[in-house]
């Protein structure tokens, strides 16, 4: 097995067809289906089915797939490791956010990034916690913004900050004033006796809520069970029904005075923002400059935001 024809199944099993592929790639046509048809003769069975809309993988072409894009992956992560062996801020990251912070960090992160890395290519991914620490494990991602996590070996944790969280309500279901709103306090056993929206288990929120109140004799009123922020601000909005969310969290949403935040209290409740490194690969020039770039720019961004809840009450 060749690489070159490794990387010509690959690029016509995803792209579905032999002539995309080959313009994709400026190889002709016929030495595209010689590459893929010499793969097939080496392992006695065929990979791709041929049809006049293009191609399509046989089950021995899925599992196939798997492994071409694994070795694809290990072989650039090898020319980028020699690269940055060199000292060099070049190659291709990907940091992982949550939904809560990718709303207003991205655009500067990107900017910052590409001032400071202006031969690097920065991808950034949007997910929560508990995906984006799956993506982190299987290589997906170089590196994530998470909140309050179980530890695991494969990981590593550097914290950035604590986020107080609020019970968050529907204007008309306590003080319509949003700007005394953030005021208010709620006790953690008030907490208990609303019907809440929240994602489900294991999401890091969901996981603390629970393990709070379970030391204080109290158990939450799960009505339902939401993985998507925003879906679930809207259902505070329209439902009598109320979430637990970081006030950052609302505040990205672009409609705060929508709705009614209360700090919990009686004990208060935080979770905490870390960033995630695997500690199975080696990290590299690029990630470990990235890494102390990225926490600065989440301290920035959580004081701006509290300047500016500041500046409305």
């Amino acid at each position: 097995m060749e690489l070159r024809q490794l990387e010509s199944f690959v690029h016509v099993a995803e792209l579905g067809s032999f002539t995309r592929a080959s313009n994709f790639l400026s190889v002709a046509q016929p030495v595209l289906s010689r590459q893929v048809r010499a793969l097939e003769v080496e392992f006695r069975q065929a990979l791709l089915e041929r049809n006049g809309r293009g191609v399509t993988l046989t089950e021995a072409g899925k599992r196939f797939l798997v492994h071409g894009r694994s070795v694809l992956a290990q072989i650039e992560r090898a020319q980028l490791d020699m690269e940055e062996g060199r000292g060099a801020s070049t190659g291709r990251l990907v940091v992982a956010l949550p939904p809560s912070v990718s709303h207003t960090l991205t655009a500067p992160l990107v900017r910052t990034f590409r001032d400071r890395f202006p031969k690097a290519t920065l991808c950034v991914l949007e997910g929560l916690s508990t995906y984006v620490l799956e993506w982190l494990t299987i290589g997906r991602a170089d590196c994530a913004v998470v909140y309050t996590v179980p530890t695991s070996s494969g990981v590593e944790l550097a914290p950035v900050l604590n986020e107080q969280l609020c019970l968050v309500s529907g204007r008309g279901t306590g003080t319509s004033s949003a700007d005394a709103s953030v005021r208010d306090e709620i006790s953690l056993a008030e907490v208990a006796e609303r019907n809440l929206v929240m994602p489900s288990r294991p999401h890091s929120i969901r996981m603390l809520v629970e393990a709070t109140m379970a030391q204080a004799s109290l158990k939450p009123r799960i009505a339902l069970e939401i993985e998507s922020i925003p879906a679930i601000l809207r259902l505070v909005h329209d439902e009598d029904v109320h979430a637990i969310l970081s006030l950052k969290a609302v505040r990205s949403s672009g409609h705060e005075n929508d709705f009614h935040v209360r700090p919990i209290r009686q004990p208060t409740l935080e979770t905490t923002l870390w960033i995630a490194t695997s500690a199975q690969r080696p990290a590299g020039p690029l990630l470990n400059q990235t890494v102390p770039l990225l926490q600065n720019l989440l301290r920035d961004h959580w004081a701006m935001g509290q300047e500016s809840g500041m500046a409305k009450h």
